[in-house]
C-alpha cells in the first residue's frame, strides 16, 4: 500500500521564502518513495512524501518550523492510494 503524508504550513508575513527554503532542508528519517515541495499564494508551502507502508504505520513527519516563520500551526493529512481508474 502506499501512504500519502501531506504537510501544510503557511509563512509569516513576508517570510515565504525563508520557509520555502527551511522545508526544503527537513528530511524525516528513513527514504520515502517520492517527495515533492510546492509553494501557493498566501506564502503557502505544501510537501507530499509517499511511503510504501500501512495506512496505520508509524511513519516520520517533517517538524513544525520555527515559531517565528509560521503564521500558525502545520496541517496534516494522511491519505491512501485507490489506484487508477
Amino acid at each position: 500500500m502506499t501512504v500519502a503524508l501531506m504537510w501544510e504550513a503557511r509563512a509569516a508575513q513576508g517570510r515565504g521564502e525563508e520557509l520555502l527554503a527551511w522545508a526544503r532542508t527537513q528530511h524525516p528519517s528513513g527514504s520515502p518513495l517520492r517527495r515533492e515541495t510546492f509553494r501557493a499564494p498566501q506564502d503557502r508551502v505544501l510537501v507530499i512524501t509517499w511511503w510504501d507502508a500501512p495506512y496505520d504505520a508509524d511513519l516520520p513527519e517533517l517538524p513544525e518550523p520555527p515559531a517565528d516563520l509560521a503564521s500558525r500551526p502545520v496541517h496534516r493529512w494522511r491519505f491512501e492510494s485507490v489506484g487508477e481508474n
